[in-house]
């Protein structure tokens, strides 16, 4: 299969040099409660350090660290596979999963969820997140009992296919909250109509 990679890298300590600015609002993409970056403290740096060049008047910017994230998705785009420093998340264009307007997992997305299983088995997870989102067609009041409904039905395959009392899953549905696309277009809300798996990685 083709694969589209696009590697998205974060600095391990941003440092900036910068004089009095005006704060402003965060433009990037939204993300659910509990799956924000979670990269550890920087490291600590002396802004009297005479090796350390700013220009007159300037202040060192909080220092900040960013989570390395890599971005890998298929060719259609039916699948897409975000790896950081601490966590592993799969998406799934509900497409791919289920009829339209249904919950109910057809034979080859099954298989899908199987390949998520083993690398699930390969991490060593014991906390997975199954959350499910659609697009801003319809009311809300649909989208979240639907993308509650679709989050359950992977939930149930992963379940049986791993199959271990120690895993504890966290399973939801955001309806049209947190779109990673723009739901104007039928090419964004299609990305936004998906089911997404996440877990932490391994200490391998």
């Amino acid at each position: 299969m083709t694969h589209t990679r696009l590697l998205l890298i974060g600095t391990v300590t941003t440092l900036l040099a910068v004089g009095p600015a005006a704060a402003r609002a965060d433009d990037g993409p939204s993300v659910p409660p509990g799956t924000e970056a979670s990269a550890s403290a920087p490291v600590e740096l002396d802004p009297n350090d005479p090796d350390l060049k700013l220009p007159d008047g300037a202040t060192l910017a909080e220092p900040k660290v960013l989570d390395i994230k890599s971005v890998v998705e298929d060719q259609s785009g039916d699948e897409r596979r975000e790896d950081t420093n601490t966590s592993v998340t799969f998406a799934l264009q509900a497409e791919v999963l289920f009829g339209k307007d249904s919950a109910r997992i057809s034979a080859q997305a099954r298989a899908r969820i199987s390949v998520i299983a083993n690398e699930i088995r390969t991490q060593n997870a014991t906390r997975i997140r199954v959350f499910g989102f659609t697009d801003n067609l319809g009311s809300s009041a649909h989208g979240d009992v639907l993308s509650r409904k679709r989050a359950n039905a992977v939930h149930g395959i992963l379940e049986q296919e791993l199959s271990d009392a120690n895993i504890t899953y966290e399973v939801r549905g955001y309806g049209e909250d947190y779109p990673i696309a723009d739901n104007s277009t039928e090419e964004g809300r299609k990305k936004n109509r998906r089911v997404e798996i996440s877990f932490p990685r391994g200490a391998n």
